[in-house]
């Protein structure tokens, strides 16, 4: 029995209300869930409509009524024995309080809304829309991760509900970690998430199930290939995948209308429009959530140099990295100034613990410092696993610096964490030890699968267009590994692999390379 079974009254207009906000009619929901909050006695129907509403106004992007919204939502729903619904209106007030900028709150819900959906014992498709707005607030604070985790709880138990596989694609989940990639210098791993986007939206339309994705959905389709088209790669625009068309979906929601905007300046400058793009920037208005505070500066930086002008090219997309550090900065700070230490049940408590890797990554290039590569080499060689050190370290990069400057430099950098973290297998770590030297650790592996890794590295390295970003000054990387040997202690054991390795390195630098 799900959630809206135990429902006594205004079940049908409850149902409709939520079919209005899957349709990005939200308008029309909110004023027939207002209607029922006026006239029901019953507590139940009372608060599904009140965190209803609450679903609705963020979808309106109507910033002003969240607290009072949250404030009634919570007091209905306070004296209710239903882990769905405390986990729902958590995942929402997640949401509203990433709008209104209270990142500590948000965490906060965060992690209670996550608890309360798993503690639902009879999940139906409301636990499946709660998992999805959660997965939604996840994605907005850039916890990627957990943000597909959490969608494909909501895709299986969609599934099982009877809702279609496309309705929980969520487009807007993956379009946002793809433009924080991009963000962060890593255009080939965004360029790769997009197409993956595109191919989903394809399968579907072979398929015939394109007329069943959400509004909102095909607004996220169309804006991941007009920014595919504004960073160069071809898009077949046909009738069903039209980026202009796509668009213009997504009905009354601000998220789709901030993005139709967006998708413009893409689209222009996809055109060989650029000053168009540049001009249109300037005038519009977007809510700095919906993709991120660094897209507007990161699309204008795209601008100007189809434009010619790479100089404040440079300098946009200096501030676009700028932008989307301080927002690593601030999830740090968020996690340093107490969330853990404020939510007091156990369970909780590892939940929270696990946004602190937010905290343990270099701000330059978003991979792991060396600080949580200590403590994950610790973790494996304690757990007695085979393990192999690798050292990698830029070959040219004092020329760079010398030639270009340092922040040309700090583009190199990210170019190549992209690099290495993009040839890497599933289950390698990557992390960013210190100026232009990065390790990586190949758990269960042996020096011959150690070698074929540095073959890949070394390739995609050689491959990457340097000529373009540091004219004149060639980039490539010298690689030693090592592996870590089970004798003797823990430390003596680390550090002997970490010479070895850094001494191969020096001994592959000094050969010749081929031209």
């Amino acid at each position: 029995m799900g959630w809206l079974d135990r429902v006594e009254d205004q079940v049908d207009a409850l149902t409709h209300a939520r079919a209005l906000q899957e349709a990005s009619r939200s308008a029309e929901s909110y004023a027939l869930l207002e209607r029922v909050i006026r006239t029901t006695t019953n507590p139940a129907a009372r608060a599904d409509a009140m965190v209803q509403r609450l679903s609705a106004l963020i979808n309106l992007g109507r910033t002003a009524e969240f607290t009072r919204a949250i404030e009634e939502a919570s007091a209905a729903v306070r004296d209710l024995a239903e882990p769905y619904l405390h986990g729902h209106l958590n995942a929402l007030a997640a949401l509203a309080a990433h709008h209104q900028g209270a990142l500590d709150r948000c965490v906060t819900h965060l992690v209670k809304a996550a608890r309360a959906l798993g503690a639902v014992e009879d999940p139906d498709r409301d636990t499946a829309w709660g998992w999805h707005d959660l997965a939604m607030a996840y994605s907005y604070l850039s916890f990627h991760g957990y943000a597909l985790g959490a969608i494909e709880r909501a895709r299986q138990l969609g599934l099982t509900a009877g809702i279609p596989e496309e309705t929980f694609a969520a487009p807007g989940i993956r379009l946002r970690n793809a433009v924080a990639l991009d963000h962060n210098g890593d255009s080939d791993g965004c360029l790769r998430v997009l197409r993956d986007v595109a191919a989903d939206l394809a399968r579907f339309v072979h398929s015939g199930r394109a007329d069943r994705l959400r509004p909102s959905s095909l607004a996220a389709y169309g804006y991941a290939a007009a920014r595919q088209a504004a960073l160069g790669d071809r898009v077949e625009p046909s009738v069903d995948i039209d980026p202009s068309h796509l668009l213009q979906n997504g009905g009354d929601s601000a998220r789709a209308r901030d993005m139709r905007h967006l998708g413009q300046v893409c689209l222009a400058v996809a055109a060989g429009r650029p000053i168009e793009a540049v001009a249109r920037l300037d005038t519009i208005r977007v809510s700095t959530e919906t993709l991120g505070t660094a897209e507007p500066a990161r699309l204008r930086s795209i601008a100007l140099a189809r434009a010619g002008d790479h100089v404040a090219a440079h300098r946009a997309d200096r501030l676009a990295f700028r932008l989307a550090a301080q927002r690593n900065d601030r999830l740090r700070d968020v996690y340093i100034d107490g969330i853990a230490a404020r939510i007091d049940h156990e369970e909780m408590r590892r939940e929270a613990a696990r946004f602190e890797g937010e905290a343990l990554t270099d701000p330059l290039t978003g991979l792991p410092n060396r600080r949580r590569l200590e403590r994950y080499i610790t973790a494996v060689v304690t757990r007695g696993e085979r393990v192999v050190i690798g050292v990698c370290d830029l070959d040219g990069f004092k020329a760079v610096n010398t030639r270009h400057g340092h922040h040309s430099g700090d583009l190199v950098l990210q170019r190549i964490a992209g690099v290495i973290n993009r040839v890497m297998r599933r289950g390698d770590f990557v992390a960013r030890y210190g100026g232009d030297e990065f390790v990586v650790v190949l758990p269960d592996t042996g020096m011959t699968e150690a070698g074929e890794v540095a073959r890949r590295i070394e390739t995609a390295v050689r491959a990457e267009d340097w000529e373009s970003l540091v004219p004149g000054t060639p980039v490539g990387v010298s690689i030693g590994f090592a592996e870590v040997s089970g004798g003797g202690g823990l430390r003596d054991a680390l550090s002997v692999a970490f010479e070895e390795a850094d001494r191969e390195m020096l001994r592959a630098k000094s050969r010749p390379r081929a031209s």
